[in-house]
This record gives structure tokens, sequence and C-alpha cells, in this order.
């Protein structure tokens, strides 16, 4: 199978879970999920909990948040090296303005780093809780038509991968 073929099934595949053109629940819910996992949402949530929080909270907000940096400056390289344009579609005009390109997903990448991490340094019940969201912001990505579904595929593998390598390196 050539890269062609490869990339028109991945598009076939990824118009067919869309729904941000059909009104109702499942869309309310894809877009909440969509958004959750937006970048400025985590950090300010990261920064809040560094200057409010007690320790260990204050140690693991900081840990978090440069994990963070280092994985939007990955994929922020390797989307303007790609430059895989987004699918066409009408929701998320501040994506599809602030960036063009869908290839690897920042989301699915930070939401799985997110569910790696609070699985190696935080509360059990968070990382339970990020291991099942991440996928779902994956998925929501990809029904709300801002991504392929390679591009959240090869988003999460780089989430888990700097996840893993974070835990490791920082303990």
């Amino acid at each position: 199978m050539n890269l062609k073929t490869l990339l028109h099934t991945d598009a076939r595949l990824s118009a067919r879970l869309q729904i941000a053109e059909q009104p109702g629940h499942p869309r309310t819910l894809a877009a909440i999920l969509a958004h959750s996992g937006d970048s400025w949402f985590w950090i300010l949530g990261l920064i809040l909990t560094w200057l409010l929080a007690e320790e260990p909270w204050k140690a693991w907000a900081l840990r978090m948040l440069g994990m963070i940096i280092v994985l939007a400056l990955i994929v922020t390289t390797l989307k303007f090296s790609i430059r895989r344009r987004r699918p066409e579609g009408e929701w998320g005009a501040i994506y599809r303005n602030t960036d063009p390109h869908s290839f690897p997903s920042g989301h699915a990448a930070r939401s799985a780093l997110l569910a790696v991490l609070s699985l190696a340094w935080g509360p059990s019940w968070l990382g339970v809780t990020l291991t099942i969201w991440a996928p779902l912001v994956s998925l929501a990505r990809v029904a709300m038509g801002l991504h392929y579904l390679s591009d959240v595929i090869v988003g999460a593998i780089l989430g888990v991968l700097a996840g893993v390598l974070g835990a490791f390196i920082l303990g």
C-alpha cells in the first residue's frame, strides 16, 4: 500500500467519524471534549495549581508544565515541517486560523502526555481519569473535523513516548 492510498483511506475513515455539522448532544459532547485538551486551559490550570497549592502539587504542576512546553515545541516543529492541511470544515475557526496544520495532533499528544505523567506522578484516580479522557479528546478532534485519524494516532504516540521519557528522566 502506498502513501497516497493510506492518506485517502485515512481521509475517508476520518470523514465517517465527523459530526461537527450534525446538531445534537453527541456534537455538544464532542465539542466540549475537543476543547478540553486546549493548551491554554492546561497551562493556566497548572500555573494556578503552582501558585495556590501546597507541596507536592507545586512540584507536580511545574514538571507537568515543563513537559507540556517541551512537547509543544516538538509537535510545532513537526507540524511546520510536514505542513499537512486540516480537513475541510467550518467548526474550530480558532484552531484553523492560528494553526492550519494538522499532523500530528497537539491535543492528542498533550492529552496522552498528561495521562502518562499522571499515572507516573499523580494520585491513581487522576491517572485513571486522564487515561480514559485522553482517547476521548483525540476522537473528538476527529469528530469535530479538525484532524484525521492518523494525526491523532501519531500525536498520541508522541505524547505517550514523551510521557514515558519524562517520567523516567524526571522521576
